[in-house]
């Protein structure tokens, strides 16, 4: 216990120093698209939502079928970072439609505006499925560290309108309430760390807060399939909180699996990864079984 504490202190402190280092969001180059692909880009899936509440949405061209999707929803602390920077761009030449959202950051609003943001999209998506060509049964997600974090709850609390049929965690935080624990324990980090500004602030937030805010908190039979993918070197999300919550997800009897990726930190990738990735995908979203 006490090296899983002091593991989640320095996802803390580290995180906060990243906070303190960037003073706006950095607004990255989008990646090539593939020949042929349409690009509906800062579509508005909540009216009036302006850049936060914006989504770019990439369907392959010459389909007669409807395309499974895939949306990303990025990381960075739940401070920074933005739709731009989209690894799921190579599904599009496998048989996907991507799409790649943004949503309030946690000095626009406090939680649970992250999640309603991220639920309101893909409910955006589902409701214009038919003029995109769209398959709306089959929707996956993927995200990494905030990011991660957020397809997680997606996973375990989407509703009908709302829920995903796949999720693919990268290195996301799954116990808000331990971490929360570790920020008093830790008093340099207590009034200016990712996780109290995600919770509103040392005023109003708390150990009970921040369980509500956790996927972990959630788990049931009904969660959607899980790939969870962690480094073992990770300084800021300990492996811990994946292998938690792939066991809670095991015991729930939902279908779910863990990689660790041997010498890895905060972040990886590569044709081996990309491949774990899209199988999983092609598995969850493609087979006959779903």
């Amino acid at each position: 216990m006490k090296r899983i504490l002091s593991a989640l202190a320095v996802l803390v402190l580290a995180a906060t120093v990243v906070v303190a280092q960037q003073k706006q969001p950095t607004r990255k180059t989008p990646p090539p698209l593939p020949p042929g692909v349409v690009a509906h880009r800062n579509v508005e899936y909540v009216a009036g939502g302006g850049k936060s509440q914006s989504l770019d949405l990439f369907v392959p061209g010459k389909t007669d079928a409807a395309l499974p999707l895939v949306v990303w929803i990025h990381g960075g602390a739940w401070w920074a970072g933005s739709k731009e920077s989209c690894p799921a761009i190579f599904l599009l030449s496998k048989g996907y439609a991507v799409a790649s959202l943004n949503y309030r950051l946690s000095q626009e609003s406090p939680w649970p505006a992250q999640i309603d943001d991220c639920k309101a999209a893909i409910r955006w998506l589902r409701a214009h499925a038919a003029e995109h060509n769209l398959d709306p049964a089959h929707i996956g997600v993927w995200g990494g560290s905030a990011g991660g974090h957020l397809v997680a709850m997606l996973g375990v609390t989407g509703d009908k309108d709302s829920g995903v049929q796949a999720v693919c965690d990268w290195f996301g935080p799954s116990d808000l309430g331990t971490m929360f624990s570790v920020v008093l324990h830790n008093q340099t980090g207590k009034t200016n760390s990712p996780i109290i500004q995600l919770l509103g602030g040392p005023g109003v937030a708390s150990k009970e807060k921040a369980a509500q805010a956790s996927p972990i908190t959630f788990v049931s039979k009904n969660a959607a399939p899980f790939l969870i993918m962690h480094g073992d070197k990770d300084p800021l999300v300990p492996l811990a909180q994946s292998e938690k919550l792939n066991a809670a997800l095991e015991k729930a009897g939902v279908d779910t699996k863990l990689v660790v990726v041997p010498g890895a930190g905060h972040g990886f990738g590569g044709p081996d990864i990309q491949k774990q990735v899209g199988e999983f995908f092609d598995k969850q979203l493609k087979s006959a079984s779903r």
